[in-house]
């Protein structure tokens, strides 16, 4: 491979790049885009549940547990019902998720020293929804029985269990998005990137020129993906300034790891773009052909919002050739747990065999002959 060649064809592509305002977009400006707009429209944390409160007990106990309900920050208070019969008024219209039942005994059932139950009736109908909104009841419910003292004694309650959250302590949702959305983001626009590069070359009519050349093809793919390749690191860079900065990610990883890993992920991705491109030869089929192959698996079989191993067995055998699948583990790995290579390398070395594979793809689909 000869040196000033291979800087000769990349200073080309850098030059046609320049001159392209729809991959000037496509790499500088829609990779920001799809991080902010995603970042803020994806969100698995669930608040300002709408609650409705019957309240049969009008005690200063019963107040105090709606209380608790309304200051934990997850609930709104809507209605306070006046009978049982309101309640699934409440619940067909939609206008309350969660109602809360403190029966008229509430008062005296704590003052006996035992537990006393309220009912919580919940909006089934979107059930991710109803499953939190559960979850948080009960977990409010059990910080108030703990809380609970008769003069001065507290009242006796079953065994709870005391939880520590790792690695997200808040359980903020954005915190498990935000890198698995750089991962997301850059597997999509690197094939769409480089599935224009050859095909451009047909469409323009100077495959004929570049053919002429005695440019080897591994020198034109390896030219090409170059611009490329720091388009996308300066893009990766950019994303985590902005999780860091604006959606308040926390980063306690190796920088230079997650640059490596990055680069790997990139040189694969890239290459399969030049592959796509060579093959179809159009720039309209390309950007087609490479959304469709990197957009749906690099979202549902990457891990990045759908669990893998909950998956049925051949499909989670069908993940292990989604390449967005390694880098989803490694960008939230190096965010969020800041783990190392001892733990990464196994998607180290499956990133290095997609980039090696896209690269021999890319090479043995170019070809400089005229048809």
């Amino acid at each position: 491979m000869n040196r000033a060649r291979l800087v000769a064809m990349a200073r080309k592509e850098a030059i046609q790049l320049r001159r392209d305002p729809r991959s000037l977009i496509m790499a500088f400006l829609l990779p920001v885009f799809l991080l902010l707009f995603f970042g803020y429209a994806i969100s698995f944390d669930v608040k300002n549940i709408e609650l409705a409160v019957l309240d049969d007990s009008q005690s200063e106990r019963s107040r105090a547990l709606i209380e608790a309900f309304e200051s934990s920050g997850y609930f709104d208070i809507v209605e306070y019902l006046p009978g049982y019969g309101s309640i699934d008024e409440q619940l067909q219209a939609g206008k309350a998720r969660l109602v809360l039942v403190i029966p008229p005994d509430f008062e005296v059932e704590l003052g006996s020293g035992g537990g006393a139950p309220v009912q919580v009736l919940l909006d089934g109908s979107d059930a991710n929804t109803a499953t939190i909104a559960q979850n948080y009841a009960q977990a409010i419910v059990s910080g108030y029985s703990a809380a609970v003292t008769l003069g001065g004694r507290k009242v006796s309650t079953p065994a709870r269990t005391e939880t520590r959250v790792w690695y997200n302590e808040t359980l903020e949702s954005r915190n498990m998005i935000v890198p698995g959305l750089v991962a997301v983001i850059m597997s999509i626009i690197a094939a769409m990137l480089t599935a224009l590069t050859i095909a451009r070359e047909w469409e323009r009519g100077t495959m004929e020129q570049l053919a002429a050349t005695p440019v080897h093809r591994l020198e034109v793919v390896v030219g090409k993906l170059i611009p490329y390749v720091a388009i996308g690191l300066f893009d990766v860079a950019l994303a985590v300034i902005a999780g860091r900065v604006i959606f308040d990610v926390p980063l306690r990883g190796n920088l230079f790891l997650l640059t490596l890993m990055t680069l790997l992920f990139l040189v694969g991705a890239l290459s399969f773009g030049i592959f796509i491109s060579a093959a179809v030869k159009t720039q309209v089929l390309a950007t087609q052909v490479a959304l469709q192959t990197t957009y749906l698996p690099a979202i549902l079989l990457s891990g990045f919002i759908f669990s893998i191993a909950t998956m049925p067995i051949w499909l989670r055998a069908v993940t292990y050739v989604v390449p967005a699948r390694y880098y989803v583990t490694v960008t939230k790995g190096i965010f969020l747990k800041g783990v190392g290579l001892g733990v990464l390398w196994i998607e180290g070395v499956a990133m290095v065999v997609f980039a090696i594979a896209g690269l021999s793809l890319a090479i043995r689909s170019f070809h400089k002959e005229l048809e």
